[in-house]
Order: C-alpha cells, then sequence, then structure tokens
C-alpha cells in the first residue's frame, strides 16, 4: 500500500475510533456530560473554522487565484449541503426509561416497554448508518489534506475527531437503553466510525499519488467549503444547545486560538518539505 494511503489511513483511524471514546462516556456514565460536549463540540467548532478559512481556504486562493479558489471552496459547500440534505445528521438526546404513569399490569407495561426498546433500537441503527455516511466524506478530506502535507492531513484529523466524540455517544446512547448491552453500544458506535478510514481507502485509489498542483489545491479548497459547512450546520448548534451560547462561544474562538498556535509552530518545527 501507498506510504501516502498509509499516513492517511493512520490519521483517519484516529477520527474513526474517537466514536469509541464518545461510547465511553455511555457505558461508563450512562448519562453523558451534555455540557462538557458542548464546550468540547465548541472547540472543536474552532479548530474547524480556523482550518477551513485561515488555512485551506487562503491557500487556495493564493495558489489558483481569487476567482478559482472560491469556486471551489463553495462547490465543497454546495456538496456537502446535498449530503447533509438527504442524510440529516441526529442530535444526542438523553434516553430515560419509559414507564407509564400508572401500572395497570406486569404484562402490559413489559409490552410497552419491550416496543419502546425497538424503536429505540432502530433509531440507534439509523443513526449509524447516518453518521457512517458522514464519515465518509471526512475520511476523504484527511486523504487529501495528507497528500498536501502531514500538517494539514494532522489538523483535520485532531479537529475531526474531536467532532465524532458526541457522534460516538448519538450511536451509543439509544443502542444502550435498548439493548442492557454496554458491548453491543460501543461496537455498534465504533463500527460507525470505520467508515472513516474506508473513505481513505477508496479515495487513495481513485486519486492518483501525484495529481495536478492545481487540482490538489482546489480539491483542499472544497475540503475547506466541507469543513466550513459541518461546522456552521452541524457543530455550532449542537454547541449552543448543550453548553449554552457563551460557553459555546468562548469554546470556539479558544479552539481558533489553539489552532493558529499549533499551525505557527508546526510551520516551525516540520521541515519545509515535509510532505507525503
Amino acid at each position: 500500500m501507498d506510504s501516502q494511503v498509509l499516513v492517511a489511513l493512520g490519521l483517519s483511524m484516529l477520527g474513526g475510533l474517537s466514536t469509541s471514546l464518545g461510547a465511553l462516556f455511555v457505558v461508563i456514565s450512562q448519562t453523558p456530560n451534555l455540557k462538557m460536549l458542548g464546550i468540547l463540540q465548541g472547540f472543536a467548532a474552532g479548530l474547524m473554522l480556523s482550518i477551513s478559512f485561515f488555512d485551506l481556504a487562503h491557500n487556495a486562493i493564493n495558489s489558483i487565484g481569487f476567482l478559482k479558489g472560491n469556486l471551489w471552496f463553495f462547490a465543497g459547500v454546495i456538496f456537502f449541503a446535498l449530503v447533509s440534505n438527504f442524510i440529516p445528521e441526529p442530535s444526542i438526546t438523553p434516553i430515560s426509561g419509559a414507564k407509564g404513569k400508572k401500572k395497570d399490569g406486569d404484562d402490559r407495561n413489559k409490552d410497552i416497554m419491550k416496543k419502546h426498546r425497538r424503536q429505540v433500537l432502530f433509531s440507534g441503527i439509523i443513526t449509524a448508518v447516518g453518521i457512517s455516511l458522514h464519515n465518509f466524506p471526512e475520511g476523504m478530506a484527511v486523504f487529501l489534506g495528507s497528500m498536501k502535507g502531514l500538517r494539514v492531513g494532522l489538523n483535520l484529523a485532531l479537529a475531526i475527531a474531536l467532532h465524532n466524540i458526541p457522534e460516538g455517544v448519538a450511536v451509543a446512547l439509544p443502542v444502550y437503553f435498548a439493548t442492557q448491552s454496554k458491548w453491543q453500544a460501543f461496537k455498534l458506535a465504533t463500527l460507525s466510525g470505520l467508515a472513516e478510514p474506508l473513505g481513505v481507502i477508496i479515495v487513495g485509489y481513485l486519486f492518483p499519488s501525484s495529481l495536478n498542483p492545481e487540482i490538489l489545491e482546489g480539491l483542499l479548497g472544497a475540503v475547506g467549503g466541507v469543513m466550513a459547512f459541518l461546522t456552521l450546520h452541524e457543530m455550532l448548534p449542537l454547541a449552543f444547545d448543550y453548553a449554552g451560547q457563551k460557553r459555546a462561544v468562548k469554546a470556539v474562538f479558544f479552539g481558533m486560538a489553539f489552532m493558529s498556535a499549533s499551525l505557527y509552530f508546526l510551520e516551525r518545527s516540520l521541515p519545509a518539505d515535509m510532505s507525503f
């Protein structure tokens, strides 16, 4: 396997398997701290916005021109808008036990609970499928970033990994409630994240290892559009809902500052020709 694909595969595994970390929130505590998840989501949103505008879109505009750079950027926005329209990403809703107001009989209550558990399990499976389909283009983004260089791929993988933690919760929570099995909840959440490295493997063999530099910069600009849409459409609303507007906004700017600082130090610590 090409070394470039191997590096991207390792980075995407970091992002994909972070859904397992989200599942651990559920199997350990059963009731995840949504406020903390909201702050984490706001922090990840700041990372993503910084990467999208200050790195990917900025470099595309500088490399291929203002018009072409913007066309590629908004092509990425439109692409992921269509993905989100057909496959909306579910939110995390804590699930409590379904109990009737009055117990009319044990058998009736058991039937109601059994039916409710089946419905919730189906919801968890659909959530896992939806998140898997969302993770596939994220794997594509990590691969294209890795083609540009280690710094870009590493930054994208870090931001996506933080974003995927609440997704793991969204899968594991209903599955755990429905099956009462920590292993089943953890397993399904983990499997949903594996769509990300799968995206790397497929795209790694669709694209040649030596793309035209102008096309590569354009594709990275499109990745910036994908990341910007994902952030503004899905991550920020969740951060506002779970952590509150003030905390979420602070977390966003902290994430942007953190990513800007990491970009600065990575630029100086990595050799100029560090790419794959």
